[in-house]
């Protein structure tokens, strides 16, 4: 009987061992509903998603992200997020808003393209005195 129970309680705690690595394995933004882009370098990975999920002309609107850290990287101090048109040479006529939301998870407010064409969406991620850069690039109709 001592045999029984002890093997249904190793059962049990390789269950939750295996549960607990699967939910560190989970993806960057995996808690962020609806379609996500990716951005990545050798430190961080940046989940985020832009609300509405096109982008219009003119309209403000709203960036979910998720940070990841990489490897022995540590999460950010502050996030920052601003656009620009690199072929106008000129940025957003507004500054946005970032809050945190959990752990590693953002959202940036206020932001609004003014004109089509193409923008480039930067997240900065701040750990001490050492900001990295990454871009993703969103075509505006």
């Amino acid at each position: 009987m001592n045999v029984i129970r002890c093997l249904i309680r190793a059962v049990i705690v390789c269950g939750a061992v295996l549960s607990f690595g699967a939910q560190a394995a989970a993806p960057c933004g995996s808690t962020l509903p609806g379609d996500k882009r990716v951005l990545e370098n050798a430190r961080y990975q940046i989940a985020y998603r832009t609300q509405p999920q096109t982008v219009p002309t003119g309209t403000h609107f709203v960036v979910d992200f998720a940070v990841c850290a990489r490897g022995k990287a540590v999460m950010p101090s502050a996030v920052r997020v601003d656009a620009n048109m690199p072929d106008h040479r000129h940025g957003m006529n507004y500054k946005p808003v970032v809050t945190k939301v959990s752990p590693g998870v953002y959202r940036a407010e206020g932001l609004l393209f003014h004109m089509p064409g193409r923008w480039d969406l930067t997240f900065d991620i701040v750990t001490g005195n050492t900001t990295q850069r990454l871009a993703s690039t969103l075509r505006v109709k």
